[in-house]
């Protein structure tokens, strides 16, 4: 266990494929399914699921942000480990895969609502929209 009075929490996102991050940090903020949270050292242990937004975690005293999609995390121990399908840094969005995933999910929503499941359909735009706006800082990226 990590010494009292620690200024960092060791923050590691996975997703099936890669280790997308692993590295210690001074905070972290997420997007729970119940709403934000926020984690510093020494935290209190916790599991919670993840919703479809982008983690911004603080570290040498810059923030930056990684783009979640879904999932869990736990903390323990003065370690954040985050499970998702995928995750990507701003760099690693293909904002043009984005896009045509973006168009794709509407055009499957405003279409014959019969034969889709709308409510993948639903989470797809929503993962495509959040990927774009994080890769082009054009909408309300981070939390809040």
């Amino acid at each position: 266990m990590a010494e009292t009075g620690t200024s960092t929490i060791h923050l590691e996102i996975i997703t099936p494929d890669v280790a997308v991050f692993n590295d210690e940090v001074e905070s972290v903020i997420v997007r729970a399914l119940d709403g934000d949270l926020g984690i510093l050292p020494q935290h209190a242990p916790l599991i919670a699921s993840l919703d479809i937004w982008p983690l911004s975690y603080t570290k040498d005293g810059s923030k930056k942000l990684v783009f979640v999609a879904g999932g869990f995390l736990e903390v323990n121990n003065n370690k954040i480990t985050i499970v998702s399908p995928a995750a990507e840094t701003p760099e690693q969005i293909d904002v043009e895969r984005a896009k045509q995933a973006k168009q794709r999910a509407e055009e499957r929503l405003n279409g014959n609502k019969d034969n889709i499941d709308v409510a993948r359909a639903t989470m797809a735009l929503n993962r495509a929209i959040r990927r774009i706006e994080l890769a082009t800082s054009t909408g309300p990226v981070g939390t809040g």
